[in-house]
């Protein structure tokens, strides 16, 4: 079963209290909404998740803990919209998990492994009418490598954009390892032995087909505006683009404005209305009970006024 990354330390710095209004943005298997829940017996929890596997599972798991919460199947970038519905407009907390869980790596029907033959999906909402197989199979050249390029950071992304064209016009392409098998083609042997050559391309095809970036970016935001004082937003990326977009956001929102860097007294309504609190990455006994963590990173902002 799923074991949630850096679970403790987003626990430690969501910094609880027992009437906290918290959401999970990812719930998920309740890895960490669970531990959530424990700590937050006169407050609430709102999680949210598409997948309605995941629903049914963690929905059993919180119910046996508490009742203080409520499961929202959609999207976080509907985020406030779905608070508000709730008459929420204020929270003292908001975590973001944003990596593929386990269940949904290990499932070989969603499609999500390039390591199990499965129809390719990679969908994250089941209800997405978008699926890793229109992507393969009716994107152009251009912007498979594009995303190829950009999402996945893939430097053959051109002659396995080419590669896949050249194989759709035969027959289209319907499963994952018939992908595996094309990008495998059209890359050096040597670079398939450092690694699976497959990785870096299912990642992009996936950030594709469920918009990973945009949809966070834009919940990030929303959740920044409605911290009340004190609360956090943490955020567990688990690779290099969604941490430094992380970055850049968190040093937009706490840096001061560069023409009054230095000066020896800071007007109140000069001063960020953030603060960095932390940049992690797992301990040594925690990268090597679960590989899965090896390239997590938990970044925390917290709202110092309104």
């Amino acid at each position: 079963m799923h074991e949630s990354v850096l679970l403790k330390e987003a626990i430690e710095y969501l910094n609880l209290k027992e009437d906290s209004i918290i959401v999970d943005c990812t719930l998920g298997y309740a890895g960490h909404s669970s531990e959530i829940l424990k700590r937050i017996p006169k407050g609430f929890l709102y999680a949210f998740d598409q997948d309605e596997e995941a629903i049914s599972y963690s929905e059993k798991k919180l119910k046996s803990i508490a009742s203080n919460y409520e499961i929202i199947k959609s999207n976080f970038v509907y985020l406030k919209k779905e608070l508000e519905k709730r008459n929420q407009s204020h929270v003292d907390g908001v975590l973001f998990d944003l990596g593929v869980s386990s269940p949904q790596l290990d499932e070989t029907e969603r499609g999500f492994s390039f390591h199990k033959d499965a129809k390719l999906d990679m969908r994250m909402d089941q209800n997405n009418p978008i699926s890793a197989y229109e992507v393969v199979n009716t994107y152009s050249y251009e912007d498979l490598v594009r995303i190829m390029r950009i999402y996945g950071e893939e430097k053959y992304a051109s002659s396995i954009a080419k590669k896949i064209v050249q194989k759709r016009e035969e027959k289209k392409i319907e499963t994952t390892l018939e992908l595996v098998d094309i990008i495998r083609e059209s890359v050096p042997f040597k670079y398939s032995r450092e690694h699976h050559p497959a990785r870096k391309v299912f990642q992009a095809i996936r950030m594709e087909v469920n918009h990973e970036l945009e949809v966070f970016e834009e919940a990030f935001q929303e959740a920044l505006e409605l911290l009340n004082p004190n609360g956090r937003v943490c955020v567990i990326t688990f690779h290099s683009l969604e941490d430094k977009l992380c970055k850049k956001m968190i040093k937009e929102k706490t840096n001061v404005d560069s023409a009054l860097r230095g000066l020896p007294f800071l007007p109140e309504d000069q001063k960020p209305k953030f603060k960095e609190i932390a940049n992690i990455s797992p301990e040594k006994e925690e990268l090597e009970r679960n590989h899965r963590s090896r390239s997590a990173r938990l970044r925390v902002i917290e709202r110092v006024k309104l």
